[in-house]
């Protein structure tokens, strides 16, 4: 991998970079016809950049004739506040009373199903489990 050193080469690959502004194109017409790709120079979707020079600043290119201009904003002009902890959510509540959140709550409903799992374990290993219900006798008719 080569190091770019001279001051040429550098502001072409800023100009490669920033392909969308006005002001390199000229200097990456002559690098692309360098290059032997000038058939990304024009004015269709598939080129690059356009093979004239905007006598304004009014060009818009084939790539950016959709897309929102910086500073319009198509959002609603009013603003809602997020709510954080520190902005007037209430706190989580840590001792597993009634957590805010769906996900907290389901988080703490397998919590406490695995303590008791995990106590049946317990109990069944030590000979204590839950004894089987009694079945009653089977009566002929």
């Amino acid at each position: 991998m080569s190091i770019v050193k001279s001051e040429e080469q550098r502001r072409l690959h800023k100009a490669f970079l920033r392909y969308h502004d006005p002001k390199g194109w000229p200097m990456l017409r002559e690098a692309l016809i360098r290059m032997g790709r000038a058939d990304l120079i024009g004015s269709g979707k598939d080129q690059l950049i356009p093979a004239h020079q905007p006598t304004t600043d009014s060009y818009q290119s084939a790539r950016r004739k959709n897309s929102t201009p910086a500073g319009s904003h198509k959002v609603a002009k009013e603003t809602t506040k997020i709510l954080t902890q520190h902005t007037g959510l209430p706190p989580r509540a840590s001792d597993g009373s009634k957590p805010w959140d769906k996900r907290e709550q389901a988080k703490a409903a397998a919590e406490a199903r695995n303590r008791q799992a995990a106590k049946e374990r317990m109990d069944a290993a030590k000979g204590k489990g839950p004894k089987p219900p009694k079945r009653k006798p089977v009566v002929p008719r």
